[in-house]
């Protein structure tokens, strides 16, 4: 027990400053152009959600679901923004050296993911969805909270994000090298189906739990080796973070949002498999 948290403090304190930097770029463009990301989401339309849900914080989909909810985006919208969303996924690569190939492969299929998604949701699923008549000149509706407290300047903003992640991070490392211990890496991936068709969809099904956790939980998996990169794919397409809980708040309408999760989750997987059969 003492080795492997030994072993899983050391692990984790080698990503921490990597970890701080990332998150001091993120917020230094987070302050520079969040607000005009977030416009940019009502005037783009599906491409223009894709783009914005694809910058790593979890701002871009809680703004989406009150859009949507206020009729200024459309369902494929908010579809495009919760799949190219990676909430936590992105900080921890780049905390991790040599994986810019997987980070810029990562990016790319989840935004290209979210716009054949969110326009497939948009132009051949309307019935389905029942799609709600969109307000463009409703400047009222056009609630978008911001993201970062200017007051508290980026290097702070940086470290309080750093630091609750850094934790999320070494207790997400401590329980899996906990349970490789016990457990055993053959069991171990028998749990996760390791080389199974379905690996994606428990996957996806992991990136629906409504916070940063999920994220973390997927990456760390990946970058062990124990889910492939399709199955990465999967799980960070269904993790919007707290997006979805927000939805659930502000959209009374409930059949719609398990609707809109269902779909998700089928894209989701289904693209995961793909890649998965082909890598």
């Amino acid at each position: 027990m003492l080795e492997i948290l030994k072993e899983t403090i050391v692990d984790s304190l080698k990503i921490l400053p990597f970890l701080f930097s990332a998150y001091l770029i993120i917020e230094y463009i987070g302050h520079k152009s969040s607000d005009k990301l977030a416009v940019g989401l009502r005037k783009f339309g599906v491409v223009g959600g894709a783009l914005a849900g694809s910058f790593p914080q979890c701002g871009f989909s809680v703004a989406a679901s009150n859009l949507y909810t206020n009729k200024v985006i459309s369902v494929g919208t908010l579809i495009a923004v919760f799949i190219s969303t990676s909430d936590e996924a992105l900080p921890i690569l780049l905390s991790n050296p040599g994986n810019l190939n997987t980070i810029m492969g990562l990016i790319v299929i989840k935004i290209i993911l979210g716009i054949i998604a969110g326009f497939i949701a948009d132009y051949y699923l309307k019935v389905f969805f029942k799609t709600q008549k969109i307000e463009l000149e409703n400047n009222d509706a056009l609630n978008i909270p911001h993201f970062h407290n200017c007051k508290n300047g980026i290097v702070k903003s940086a470290f309080n994000h750093t630091v609750n992640i850094f934790f999320f991070i070494a207790i997400t490392m401590f329980i899996m090298n906990f349970a490789i211990e016990i457990i055993g890496q053959e069991n171990l991936s028998r749990v996760l189906l390791a080389d199974n068709v379905m690996q994606p969809g428990l996957a996806a099904l992991i990136g629906f739990i409504p916070n940063c956790s999920s994220s973390i939980i997927i990456t760390q998996l990946y970058l062990a080796g124990n889910i492939s990169f399709g199955s990465a794919v999967a799980g960070l397409s269904t993790g919007a973070g707290v997006g979805i809980i927000v939805l659930f708040k502000v959209n009374k309408n409930y059949k719609e949002n398990f609707k809109i999760m269902l779909y998700i989750f089928f894209i989701s997987t289904l693209a995961g498999s793909l890649i998965q059969l082909l890598m």
